[in-house]
């Protein structure tokens, strides 16, 4: 069972910056990141192909870049420029398979998921 591991999140006051990083414990396929705030459905962040080709949400292309270490198991987000609406559990999950990147902001192409790391951006 691989088990993914975020790390990095915090505090910070809009405009500021902060890494978020997901380590996994075994090979796995592609990778993204996903972000629920309260009240609000999970949804996609970032994912990055084998290619490393990338896709962002609209809402962060611009401001967030989404990286792999090789060996691709270490998964990371800069975030830039961040905004209150930011505020959000980010998660890491991972899939089985690789996927080009039009299907990495889809759930249902992931099987593992982290446990989160809190980002809170105050204005």
């Amino acid at each position: 069972q691989v088990q993914l591991v975020e790390s990095g999140g915090g505090s910070v006051q809009a405009g500021g910056s902060l890494k978020v990083s997901c380590a996994a414990s075994g090979n796995v396929g592609s990778m993204g990141w996903f972000r629920q705030a309260p009240g609000e459905e999970r949804e996609g962040v970032a994912g990055i192909d084998s290619g490393g080709n990338t896709i962002y949400a609209d809402s962060v292309k611009g401001r967030f870049t989404v990286s792999q270490e090789n060996p691709k198991n270490t998964l990371y987000l800069q975030m830039n420029s961040l905004k209150p609406e930011d505020t959000a559990m980010y998660y890491c999950a991972a899939a089985r398979a690789k996927w080009e990147w039009p299907f990495l902001l889809r759930e249902g192409i992931y099987t593992y998921w982290g446990q989160g790391t809190q980002v809170t951006v105050s204005s």
